[in-house]
């Protein structure tokens, strides 16, 4: 029976085999990561080495004891939630700033040299005058993953500008349309994929940021309790921060690439 209902639906077999075909290189490359892992902590490490405490049968149960005792759950999302809250200071500063840069020559050709300087600074080097400004808290931490994330949303936005069809705006000026009507219109939905783009890039950047800020001030967080299961030398749980680090991380960059975002042209088409 089951033959003849393959017999009788044939796209059913070929679209496994290509899933399982997409799928296997990267469970393969999972595997022998962990694997790897294993042997480099536990069969070449020296006995009394700290090394053997970081071994996947020690990080593993680490995570699960963090989550019981509620400390994964609620310190990754107060981690989230600061990453949330910088990124939307980036977006409200960055797209606004990036219209203008991209729609005026001479402030382009005024702010360039200052934000190429401001973009190449390390956003943690700001932390002495975030925590000057701020005081110990979330605010520092706010500033700092808005820092970090600000420039790609800001650049991506001025690439979006630069890259729209100028036959779109002369069209929207033989209607007569205001400015406000031209960026509503024309240059806001074709700019939002180089914005949506600038958001993932941010994003990572911010993410990288947001762990060792947390380190400075803050008493919640990944990043604090990487300090605080260092400082009771719990190497384990070290580890096991990093991984769902890693994880969250992954799993945030997943949900920002299918953030949706529709090029003018598009929206033309359609």
């Amino acid at each position: 029976m089951t033959s003849t209902f393959v017999r009788s639906n044939p796209g059913l077999l070929p679209a496994s085999r290509s899933a399982v075909a997409k799928a296997w290189p990267a469970a393969a490359a999972i595997v022998l990561t962990i694997f790897l892992w294993w042997l480099a902590t536990t069969v070449l490490s020296p006995e009394y080495s700290l090394l053997r405490q970081t071994a996947p049968q020690r990080v593993l149960p680490a995570i699960v004891d963090l989550y019981q005792r509620g400390v994964l759950v609620s310190d990754a999302a107060l981690s989230l939630w600061r990453l949330v809250i910088g990124l939307a200071i980036a977006m409200v500063i960055g797209v606004p700033m990036g219209l203008l840069i991209g729609l005026n020559t001479r402030i382009e050709r005024a702010a360039t040299p200052v934000v190429q300087f401001l973009r190449m600074i390390s956003p943690l080097s700001w932390t002495p005058i975030a925590i000057a400004l701020f005081g110990i808290g979330n605010q520092p931490v706010y500033f700092l993953v808005a820092a970090a994330a600000v420039w790609p949303i800001l650049l991506n936005t001025v690439s979006g500008v630069h890259a729209i069809d100028r036959g779109f705006l002369d069209v929207a000026r033989s209607f007569h349309a205001t400015r406000a009507e031209q960026l509503r219109v024309v240059i806001i939905p074709a700019v939002r994929d180089h914005v949506r783009t600038g958001l993932r890039l941010g994003l990572g950047t911010a993410w990288i940021v947001l762990v060792p800020a947390e380190m400075l001030g803050v008493r919640s967080g990944l990043g604090y309790q990487i300090l605080n299961a260092r400082d009771q030398l719990a190497y384990n749980q070290v580890v096991a921060i990093i991984l769902v680090i890693g994880v969250l991380g992954s799993a945030v960059d997943f949900v920002a690439s299918r953030l949706p975002g529709r090029t003018f042209n598009n929206r033309a088409d359609g």
